[in-house]
Formats: C-alpha cells, structure tokens, sequence
C-alpha cells in the first residue's frame, strides 16, 4: 500500500514582517509564475504549447515544496512535486549550480505520461539557494508507435522516449548530445529547439523575479514569507475541512476500456473526513491493466489533490499547504499506482477525470448541496498525423474537442469548457489551417447533450474536421458507454461517439454505439484518413443537478428555443409540453404530466 502525505512547517512571523510585506511577497511569488506563463505562451514553437496551452508552471522553496503556480493545467501542478522531489534525489542540492536544468518525463519518477515533460532549476541568490523553478510542458510527440505516443500497446517502451532526471543543461547551456538523442526521437524535430527555449526563458523569468525579492527584502525575509504562506494556506484548508461532517464516503466511476477488456475500469474511491485530515483511500480499484489507461502515483495523488481542492479552498493561495491535510492510499496492484512496464499514455486525461468524477460523487454524500454534477470528465485528446500530397511534408497536429460541466446548486453547468484536469484551450480553427492541411468544418453545441436537472449540465459539441492531406488518427476518450453522472436526483449525460465521414456521404462509427446498437472502443490507433475524409466527435455534457421536473417550465422553453434540447427530452424528461405551433408551454398539459 503506498501512501503520501505532507506536513507544512509552520513559523511565526508576527515579530519578522508586517502583514503589508508578507501580502507584497505573496504576491511576488505568484507574479513570478504568472511571469513564466506569459513567457512559455509567446516564445513556444509548437500548437500544443502555444496555442492550446497545455503546460504548466510553479516555485518551490529551497526544501522543494510548492510555493505558487500559475492557474494552469491543475493535473500537471501537483504531480510536478514529485517530478521535483525525483530530480534533487538524483542531483543533490549541494551539487547544483545555477544554470543547471534537470530534465524528466519517467512515468514511475515523478511523471504522469511521457508527453508530459518537466524541467527543474536551482535559483540562487549570493550563493544561497533560494528555491526552485519548475516548469512543465505537454511535448507534442516523443516517438512511440504512433502519434503522440498513442500507440495502446502493453508497454510503456511503445509511447516513447523515456527519460530519467537528467542535466539537460549546464550554466544555462545546453547539453548537446542529450538534445541530439531527444531530437532524434519525435516526429517533429521542428518544434523541439523552440520549445526548449521557451521552457529555459520561463525558468529564468522565475530566477530573476526570486533575485530581485531577495535583493529588496533579504533572504531571511523572504524565506519567512514562504514558511507563512504555506502554514497560511494549511490553516485555510483545514478550517474547510472541519466544515464537512466527519464520517465515511464512497464512490464508484468506470473507464470505459483499456482497449484490450471488454469490461469497464473501475474507479473506486473512499473518503474518510476526520476533523481536518481527510483521507483518499483508492481500494477496491481495478488491477493494473493491459492497456495504456494506467495511472503513475504522482497523476493519482495530483488528481485527488485538485478534485478536493475544488470544494475546500480554491480561494486560497495555492501551495504545500493544500496538501497537507491530505493522505492519499493507493493498493500496489491498482491501475491507479501504475508500475513499470505498465503503460500510462492515458492517464492525464483519461483516470485523472474519472477520478475526480468519483471523488465528487462521494463528495455529494457528504455535502450534497455544494457539490456539482460530474463534468464531461474526459480530454478527449486526438492526435493525426498529416502528410501533405503536393510538398511531402509530415507533421502531426492535436487538438482537445470539450465537453460540458455539470449543474450546480445555483445554475446550469458550463458548455464547452475544458475538465477539471487542465486549463487549456481548443485549437484555433484559424491556427489549425495556418499549420497543417486540414478544415475545421464544425465546432457547434450538441443538442440533448447535457444531463437534466433543476440546473442542467452544460452541453457537449459536436466537432469536425476535414482532411485535406493522408493521415492516422489516434484518440484517447471514454464516455461512450455511459455518460456522466448526475447528482441529487440529476440525469446522466449523453454518451460520446467518433465517426468517420466519407465523401459519398457514408458514416462509420469509430468509437462508441452505432446505430445498430453495436459498441466500439474508443481507444483509436492509427486510423486511417484520406484526402477530403472528415473526422467527426461528439461530446457529451456535464451531469444535472436535482430532479429535473423541478426545472421551471420557462426555462425549459428557454432551453428548447435555443435548440439545447429537443421537444421530446423537453416532454419525455422534464415534464413540459410545449405546442409547436405557437412555440409555448402548454400549462395544462404540462401540469397533468408533472402531476402525473
């Protein structure tokens, strides 16, 4: 059974530093994150990083607890601890210099998937070290037997690259001939130089914001400042905590496949609140599999920690202290605590949605009216190969089409919002074409997608995309034998499907239910397209919240009038008949149905 937990150190400063300096580093230190944000945005050279934003950033005090992070993809933030704590075991602290850079994707040492790339950097001031900056970047590919390192296999060696904490540079200088082997391993050697620059430009942003604190404050002050800060934080969290009542909470959630069992993945979680601990308990999960939906411990951990963090203190500042509190359980042969050679190319995006679906669900037993329906709880991350007919040129492009969040106590979820897991964007339709020989022909709303309730989910999309080029398709998503769950007597959503267009108008079902009832898994490998095929996905909603016959019928009106539902889901599931000649609720009608 592994497990973890922190404790913050907490310090008194109340005879060091006045609340106005405290509040002015605080700040500092989030405007240093913020800083390598703006910077990893403007300077990166590929889509991924520039445009969808799927990277991360944060410091650490000179002990490598979190300190601040910029609001980015919450599923790489708490998992970079240990990617941290893996780089300093391998080079100590008395062994650094400034300008070292230590490198790492390992799946089993700190990492989630092998896309997922970080990079740590000593800062120093006069000689003493005053914290770490690390940064974290989703690479868009990395070798493996497909795309993206999507090549569902059974061994983490198909995915790609794999790399143990290594000094990729010295006094701000490269290594060369670990850029050389790097390089020599992806598809697309054209984005790896700029997007390294882009990573050592944040870093140093960050060194120099610590630099210039140091300089104006002092080193004792400042270090004070980080000890108060993380002992704040705790005090926050745990204030929160002690507002849920004590006792015991489960829950379950399902993957859909690992693409070899033809049996959903189970997700079983169990929450202990006990004063202001609480404990994440993952026993009764399903073994490691097969495929490649496994979970390393640092995704689990990370995936509890901002699932939890989304009902106890979001509004306070996020560091060490937010763990603290927090002790998370997992079993040893549990697709969630994923050990080598197991394959985890899903993970980020696949179990860290499902897991945060679970712990939300049991957290509606405890506190059932603050917490939301289940999000769309899914990435749904595809990346295609692109081979131009008229140049030759191949490259590989991605995109992340979202899905809805879910009712509220106080409204309807959002539609087309990225899961919880990451705060990043969709591909610019007029980026997408500027880089590679493709059509974005749809990204609209889906109608009936969303789960009902008093507050329904948001809506799910339907999105399209037409080749104008060869290309192999690979997609990691799921909710496609069942949508997401509702809470307090919402309905789930609708399921998700992939289809292949084809120009004579035929549609095949790639992923999920045909028409004919049959089901598909949605674990995509090399699908082939050709020239003028287009890609469609259909994303589900959030879960509802409440039961829907409490939905007041102008609101349902509302919603059929926007084309969010049809006539029928306004009648079948919410109770409201609605005359399609006059395009108004018929009260009567509507009255002897909810009665009924």
């Amino acid at each position: 059974m592994a497990s973890s937990g922190a404790v913050a150190q907490k310090i008194d400063i109340s005879d060091r530093m006045d609340p106005v300096t405290f509040e002015v580093l605080r700040n500092s230190f989030e405007y240093a994150c913020n800083r390598m944000t703006t910077i990893m945005q403007r300077t990166s050279f590929s889509p991924i990083l520039a445009d969808i934003l799927d990277f991360s950033n944060a410091i650490y005090d000179a002990n490598v607890r979190l300190l601040a992070q910029a609001a980015n993809c919450p599923v790489h933030l708490a998992a970079m601890q240990y990617s941290a704590d893996a780089a300093i075991g391998r080079f100590p602290v008395d062994t650094l210099k400034p300008g070292d850079v230590i490198a790492l994707n390992d799946p089993y040492q700190g990492g989630t998937h092998i896309n997922d790339i970080t990079f740590t950097m000593p800062i120093f001031y006069e000689g003493e070290l005053l914290g770490f900056a690390v940064s974290r970047g989703h690479w868009m590919d990395l070798g493996g037997g497909a795309a993206g390192g999507m090549s569902f296999s059974t061994h983490i060696a198909a995915e790609g690259l794999r790399l143990p904490p290594i000094k990729l540079y010295e006094n701000y200088e490269v290594n060369r001939d670990y850029l050389a082997i790097i390089m020599n391993n992806t598809r697309t050697p054209h984005y790896i130089r700029g997007d390294l620059q882009a990573h050592l430009g944040a870093l140093k942003s960050a060194e120099s914001e610590m630099q210039r604190a140091a300089a104006r404050y002092g080193v004792e002050t400042v270090k004070a400042a980080m000890n108060e800060l993380i002992g704040y934080t705790e005090r926050i969290v745990r204030k929160s905590i002690e507002a849920i009542p004590d006792g015991v909470y489960s829950a379950e959630d399902f993957a859909d496949t690992d693409g070899f069992s033809p049996d959903p993945i189970k997700v079983k979680v169990t929450l202990t609140i006990a004063g202001s601990d609480i404990t994440v308990d993952f026993a009764g999960s399903d073994p490691i599999c097969k495929g490649s939906i496994n979970s390393p411990f640092a995704n689990t951990a990370s995936a509890a920690y901002y699932s939890l963090q989304f009902f106890l203190a979001p509004h306070a500042p996020s560091n060490a202290g937010m763990f603290a509190p927090i002790k998370i359980e997992l079993p040893d042969n549990c697709w969630l605590n994923a050990k080598w050679p197991a394959p985890t190319i899903g993970c980020t995006t696949l179990a860290s949605s499902k897991i945060t679906s679970a712990i939300w669900q049991a957290l509606a037993k405890a506190i059932p009216e603050r917490v939301t329906g289940s999000t769309c709880s899914e990435c749904n991350w595809f990346v295609s190969t692109a081979v131009d007919k008229q140049t030759g040129r191949a490259d590989v492009f991605s995109d992340l089409p979202a899905g809805g969040w879910g009712g509220t106590p106080f409204n309807d979820g959002m539609s087309v919002t990225m899961d919880p897991l990451g705060n990043c964007m969709n591909m610019a339709a007029e980026t997408a074409e500027l880089f590679f020989p493709i059509e974005y022909e749809a990204f609209e709303l889906r109608q009936d997608s969303a789960g009902a309730g008093k507050f329904r989910g948001g809506l799910g999309a339907v999105f399209k995309v037409r080749y104008l080029c060869d290309g192999e398709l690979n997609m990691e998503t799921s909710r496609t034998r069942e949508g997401s769950p509702g809470v307090n007597g919402g309905t789930r959503s609708a399921v998700q499907r992939s289809s292949h267009l084809y120009p004579d108008g035929k549609e095949l079902v790639i992923g999920g239910f045909s028409p004919n009832g049959a089901w598909t898994s949605p674990l995509l490998s090399g699908h082939q397209f050709s020239y003028d095929e287009v890609f469609k996905f259909e994303s589900t909603g959030g879960g509802g919240w409440g039961n829907p016959k409490d939905r007041p019928a102008d609101k349902v009106l509302a919603d059929f009038l926007d084309e969010y539902i049809s006539i029928g889901t306004a009648k079948d599931t919410y109770r409201v008949v609605i005359d399609p000649k006059t395009m108004t609720v018929d009260k009567a009608a509507t009255e002897r149905l909810r009665g009924a």
